[in-house]
């Protein structure tokens, strides 16, 4: 096993470096758009990458043996790979995947949900998505004994819950005696559900077995507007986004006080760098949050921007305290 990489370990507890995970591209890109984008990261101030295919089994631009490839030239790179597991698995081929997943020796592996859980369990480093229902202490300490060593918190957990759940003074512990580390979704629409159905399929008419792969053409998803004309949900497969970008770039004292280590960004098609840095310079450098978010509509970043869910209101709500 290749420590570095393996998740294990993570010296951000022991520093008050605020580390940067990029979470999985979670729309359809092309092989060549993945490949731009990665290379960009390589060169970017995130210290984790989440790679692979997380919403639709369907969508096979890499394959797990050129994830496996672009996660060592990131690791060589100076970045800690994940590989991340589907998050809904519905066929033997996405078993014998996930199959493949914890036979390989490299990375952790970042479980979807808890049917990969059993496959993962003791054979590679485990890391726990944010589609796990996990909201209790109790949940997190049954999941840790099952050798996970970082918490991805749900994306609609508050703040002060999140701090119950894995208490900065007094955290849940890994068999190994370290203490669970806790990453909060911190940028990106959120996934709010998933199907077995692929709504971009039928919103053209088309069946999920046959659907011409049309979410190639949107690359931070479909929106629906409310019949007020107003930004409601994102389609993207069988996965339903928020409309609403979550941002806790502003929020750097609320995530330490609750114990978070880590921050997660979800990738979007344009502008995604500019967030990169515009969270290493506010947690890490610390520069003033204010009105930096606001200009990343210049580079084409979806909008609008909220944070609700972190500080126990609607999802779709925005405070900058």
């Amino acid at each position: 096993m290749n420590a570095a990489n393996s998740g294990a370990a993570d010296d951000s507890a022991a520093t008050d470096r605020m580390a940067l995970t990029v979470g999985p591209v979670l729309y359809h890109w092309s092989r060549a758009s993945l490949l731009k984008f990665y290379a960009q990261v390589a060169d970017s101030p995130a210290d984790t990458v989440v790679l692979g295919e997380s919403v639709c089994a369907r969508r096979r631009e890499l394959r797990l043996v050129d994830w496996l490839a672009l996660g060592r030239e990131l690791a060589a790179a100076g970045k800690e790979i994940v590989l991340a597991a589907q998050a809904l698995i519905e066929s033997e081929a996405d078993l014998r995947l996930l199959e493949r997943q914890a036979e390989q020796q490299e990375f952790a592996v970042e479980a979807g949900d808890a049917s990969a859980l059993q496959i993962l369990a003791g054979r590679v480093p485990l890391v726990l998505g944010p589609h796990l229902n996990i909201y209790s202490r109790e949940a997190l300490r049954e999941h840790a004994d099952l050798g996970a060593t970082r918490w991805v918190a749900p994306v609609e957990l508050p703040l002060d819950a999140v701090a119950r759940v894995n208490s900065p003074q007094d955290p849940v512990h890994t068999p190994d005696g370290l203490p669970m580390v806790t990453e909060v979704w911190a940028f990106g629409r959120m996934p709010l559900a998933f199907s077995a159905r692929c709504f971009t399929a039928r919103h053209h008419h088309l069946t999920k077995d046959d659907c011409e792969y049309r979410c190639l053409a949107d690359p931070d998803g479909l929106l629906v507007l409310s019949t007020e004309g107003e930004s409601f949900l994102v389609l993207n497969g069988p996965q339903t986004q928020s409309a609403g970008v979550q941002s806790l770039l502003g929020n750097a004292k609320a995530l330490r006080d609750a114990g978070v280590t880590r921050v997660r960004l979800s990738p979007c098609a344009r502008g995604f760098m500019a967030v990169l840095n515009d969270f290493e310079a506010v947690m890490n450098n610390g520069e003033c949050a204010s009105d930096r978010a606001f200009g990343w509509t210049e580079f084409g970043v979806p909008g609008p921007l909220c944070n609700g869910y972190a500080f126990r209101q609607p999802g779709m709500a925005w405070s900058q305290t």
